[in-house]
């Protein structure tokens, strides 16, 4: 869904099935771990073998983007799966409450880094945001571009059924003035 389209028409995801639910919540407890195991042992070989083929890695700068690559991808699969479900998720299965007080939350926590002063150590501040469908799939993306929009933040094109994406509009301002 795109951004340019009614935000009003972000509802909330219709309620899972328990049965559903339990049974991705046993999955997620026992193949999260292996697969946590499997990217923990990747990287370890990508390191071992950054290091021994340090000679190459000084002359070769493709060689070692590809590393850096294959670092980049391990580390960002070591995350908790779109089919997953955790512990808060199966207990709050369509938990309108919950959901708005986790959407609150988050879109504060992202305002407070993005409100931050700049640290001149860091080449950028953070200015841009996604929140996971994860994280307000009881409220909606409707709720989230209020809190969102309320707490200075802009929407960005988004598809809904995924995350929501904000721009910290304070930041174009500030940096044009500093």
């Amino acid at each position: 869904m795109d951004v340019y389209q009614d935000p009003a028409t972000w509802t909330p995801e219709p309620v899972r099935p328990r049965g559903l639910l339990r049974v991705r919540f046993i999955a997620t407890v026992l193949i999260l771990p292996v697969l946590w195991v499997f990217w923990t042992v990747v990287i370890l070989v990508t390191v071992a073998v950054g290091m021994v083929t340090e000679v190459i890695v000084m002359l070769s700068n493709s060689y070692e983007n590809g590393l850096f690559k294959l670092l980049d991808r391990a580390l960002a699969r070591m995350r908790l799966p779109s089919w997953g479900v955790t512990w808060p998720e199966l207990r709050h299965e369509g938990d309108t409450a919950y959901y708005r007080t986790r959407v609150e939350k988050v879109v504060g926590k992202w305002t407070a880094m993005a409100s931050a002063p700049r640290n001149l150590k860091k080449y950028r501040r953070l200015v841009e945001c996604e929140i996971p469908l994860r994280d307000y799939r009881g409220a909606g993306g409707r709720y989230v571009a209020e809190v969102a929009l309320s707490q200075g933040w802009e929407l960005r094109p988004t598809d809904v059924r995924k995350e929501v994406r904000l721009w910290w509009s304070a930041a174009s301002t500030a940096d044009s003035m500093g």
